[in-house]
């Protein structure tokens, strides 16, 4: 490994990411399957992850504080959301569950697909296979909605969508 080689985040590391901060033992293949993609994009997006620090060196545990801090402070940097022309396709951020019970707004945004089932202004997903989500992981779903929220949405829809993520994804283990 090169120690001064820049690491660059995808945004499919993202997905990956909040994946592990809830099944952190899940193997390569159900992760894949989860995700959409394959094994070795999984296997790619953890190396990077454990470079950055958000996951724990040699291991897919996630580095809680790491994590918490780059999705609140950095995601909306690193992967900005600008909703685009109308579409029909799959309910993300504010316009899906959780968030959709507690936020009422006309302005819906969809990740673009042909067979979804709701209108609204496109956003690009996190991950290309995104628009499978509510039926293949419905719980990374929401997940990635949430974090959807982050990179588009004004001051309580970011604080909305942590509180949620937060709620989803348990405390920090503590060492005993």
């Amino acid at each position: 490994m090169i120690a001064d080689r820049a690491v660059a985040l995808k945004p499919i590391d993202v997905p990956v990411a909040l994946q592990l901060a809830g099944h952190p033992e899940e193997k390569y293949a159900a992760l894949s399957a989860d995700l959409g993609v394959s094994a070795s994009i999984v296997h790619a997006s953890v190396r990077r992850l454990q470079l950055a620090g958000l996951l724990r060196p040699e291991s897919r545990s996630v580095n809680w504080l790491a994590l918490r801090e780059f999705l609140q402070h950095g995601l909306r940097y690193a992967f900005p959301a600008r909703p685009g022309a109308p579409a029909r396709g799959v309910a993300t951020a504010h316009s899906a569950p959780p968030l959709a019970d507690h936020i009422l707004s006309e302005d819906v945004l969809v990740w673009p697909e042909m067979n979804g089932s709701a209108r609204g202004r496109s956003l690009t997903p996190l991950l290309n296979s995104a628009s499978g989500l509510p039926e293949r992981c419905p719980s990374l779903y929401e997940l990635v909605a949430l974090a959807d929220a982050i990179r588009v949405g004004r001051v309580r829809e970011r604080r909305l969508a942590m509180d949620a993520l937060e709620a989803r994804l348990g405390p920090e283990p503590r060492a005993t």
